[in-house]
């Protein structure tokens, strides 16, 4: 494996990573938009992998589906150890509203599923893609932490959790990561996530780190998403928020 990306710390409970992850949402049909040729991404994981990014983000409800055995199949032609796996559990359906559902027996079926699907005996970092807010965290971390046990998952991690929501669940078990939008033009968990994370040795793992690409390609990454990309909403968002920000300072 080539040593061009340093490896950190994830969190205080002994899991390490690539400092630069590759999350694979959009190389299949997502809220991006349509997937990419299989093969084509297949290569870009290999590619990525071989160039010393090992962290591969994830989830069951990507496709729905489709991404998990997207990656189970460019797992085929790597090292399992080489590689350090997320996926999430959470979100069962966004149409015609979100649908959240963090049941034990839930959290447990789509955990088999996805093993499955990656067909892998083992996840490294297994999240809880969004809180369900009728099923107190507690109940949820207790299966999580059995899944543990079991061998089934390695670490836990939270996506988009409130800071009183991450005390509870790191009472249960530690928690090794929790995953929130975080760049320059979305700094809201500045304010108590982060504080908190770092309080209790939890890492951070930003999504969207570039704005959703705003911040790299500017107001006219829009003009090339298609009609089925949500980032147009996200990207509007951004771009008040920068104007916004702009304002201020000038």
């Amino acid at each position: 494996m080539a040593s061009g990306v340093r490896r950190v710390k994830l969190g205080s409970q002994g899991m390490e990573v690539s400092a630069l992850g590759l999350g694979c949402m959009s190389m299949t049909r997502s809220d991006y938009g349509p997937g990419k040729p299989e093969q084509d991404m297949i290569k870009l994981i290999h590619h990525a992998v071989k160039s010393g990014v090992t962290h591969l983000d994830t989830s069951n409800y990507y496709g729905p589906h489709l991404n998990e055995i997207l990656i189970g199949k460019a797992l085929k032609g790597l090292e399992r150890g080489s590689v350090q796996l997320a996926t999430k559990v959470g979100i069962k359906s966004v149409i015609p509203e979100v649908e959240i559902c963090n049941d034990p027996e839930y959290v447990r079926a789509c955990c088999e599923a996805s093993l499955k699907r990656l067909d892998v005996d083992y996840i490294d970092l297994y999240y809880v893609h969004r809180v369900d807010s009728r099923v107190p965290i507690e109940i949820t971390m207790r299966e999580l932490k059995k899944l543990v046990e079991e061998g089934k998952i390695k670490y836990i991690g939270l996506s988009e959790a409130t800071p009183a929501t991450i005390r509870r669940a790191h009472a249960v078990h530690p928690i090794t990561a929790v995953q929130l939008e975080w760049s320059l033009c979305t700094r809201d968990h500045e304010a108590d996530v982060i504080p908190t994370c770092r309080e209790l040795g939890i890492g951070i793992v930003p999504y969207g780190p570039l704005g959703c690409g705003f911040l790299a390609s500017g107001a006219k990454l829009v003009q090339g998403l298609s009609v089925e990309d949500n980032r147009k909403v996200c990207l509007f968002i951004h771009y008040v928020k920068v104007l916004t920000v702009s304002s201020i300072i000038s």
